[in-house]
């Protein structure tokens, strides 16, 4: 009897499934199993080799990847220099208590308006309340020996040294009656100017402690627009620089007024701060808005190539590039240096020409030699 014997030891590369069939095979046609294996591995080739044209031939006819580019044109530009800058209140007034106690009512809320002399809050004053007491006891004492001391005094049988001391004694009382009312009085916090309430730093029921920020009052009558110039461009600026603001949390565009220009730079950033007064008598400027700010006499002349900032790539090992697109409709790779920055562009001082075609949108997908429509 024929015993079938392939070991599948012997060829690491056969398959399960060849594996399988072998053995089929094998126990149909134990006397041609040699001639049908054959055949069998001409057709499983055969049918390896189709199966690799078909795959080559979809990989090349690969629909083509829609871009949308831009035809690189060589322009001139005069553009006031836009900067980005802070909303600020023209005024902050920290308002506290001068004594420690439980704070006992909050008369404000955030955002709200005051004027000068409203009442903000109060400090329960049991206990100045109580010194005031002691306070009025130990004047009326004081007065009562000085008038008795004064009859004897005027009759002359009282020593001058007694006559001077109850005269000091009372002027102590006096002045201890004097502190009490202030403390009495300190127990109300009244705003010392008008403005909004811009935080409120202690709620009811809490200890306020002496010069501890109970509630903050901004004057935003008129704000400042705070910018941060570069060390290069801060003497083109002066006082009477004429600036335009816009505000785009209010949709709104406001004339700037004289400028407060700072004289320290910023050790990191090596920019100077200057804050532009902007009038705000309808109060829509709020502090912490964010404003685009132009000045009028800062402009920047360009005249070259230029592409959106988003065309421009990195490579890994930090080059510039961007994608050129052939007259075959093929997308390459061209390495480019950059200039300075205008807005959402940048200049492009070398690797490309006037009347490129380039990649703007739809680059995320590209290979190089990848077919495009556009």
């Amino acid at each position: 009897m024929f015993y079938f014997t392939y070991s599948r030891q012997n060829d690491n590369k056969i398959s399960e499934i060849e594996y399988q069939l072998c053995l089929i095979l094998h126990y149909l046609c134990p006397q041609n199993y040699s001639l049908v294996m054959k055949k069998s591995i001409l057709m499983l080739l055969g049918v390896m080799l189709i199966c690799s044209c078909t795959s080559k031939q979809e990989q090349a006819t690969k629909a083509p990847i829609r871009v949308n580019t831009e035809v690189v044109q060589t322009a001139t530009s005069t553009n006031g220099q836009t900067y980005v800058g802070i909303v600020e209140e023209c005024e902050a007034t920290a308002v506290s208590f001068t004594s420690m106690g439980v704070v006992k009512r909050m008369l404000v809320n955030e955002g709200q308006a005051v004027a000068k002399g409203q009442l903000i809050a109060e400090m329960d004053d049991t206990q100045a309340r109580n010194l005031l007491s002691g306070a009025e006891a130990q004047m009326a004492q004081a007065n009562d020996a000085l008038e008795r001391y004064k009859m004897l005094h005027d009759a002359g049988s009282l020593p001058e040294v007694q006559w001077v001391d109850i005269q000091s004694k009372v002027a102590q009382a006096k002045s201890q009656l004097e502190v009490a009312k202030k403390n009495l009085a300190d127990c109300r916090l009244v705003a010392p100017v008008s403005g909004i309430v811009g935080k409120r730093l202690v709620g009811a029921g809490e200890t306020a402690m002496p010069s501890q920020a109970v509630v903050s009052i901004l004057d935003i009558s008129t704000v400042k627009v705070k910018v941060s110039i570069p060390e290069a461009e801060i003497s083109g600026i002066s006082a009477n620089t004429s600036s335009t603001i816009k505000v785009e949390a209010v949709n709104g565009t406001f004339s700037g007024g004289k400028i407060e220009k700072g004289v320290q730079a910023d050790a990191l950033t090596h920019t100077y701060d200057i804050r532009i007064n902007v009038a705000n008598g309808e109060r829509k400027l709020l502090p912490g808005m964010v404003a685009s700010v132009a000045f009028g006499n800062i402009e920047r002349h360009s005249k070259g190539l230029s592409l959106p900032v988003t065309a421009v790539q990195r490579k890994a090992d930090g080059s510039l590039f961007v994608w050129t697109i052939s007259n075959d409709s093929t997308a390459h790779r061209a390495t480019v240096r950059t200039g300075e920055t205008m807005g959402n562009r940048i200049a492009i001082t070398d690797g490309i020409s006037e009347g490129s075609r380039i990649v703007t949108e739809g680059y995320q997908k590209l290979s190089e030699g990848s077919k495009v429509i556009f």
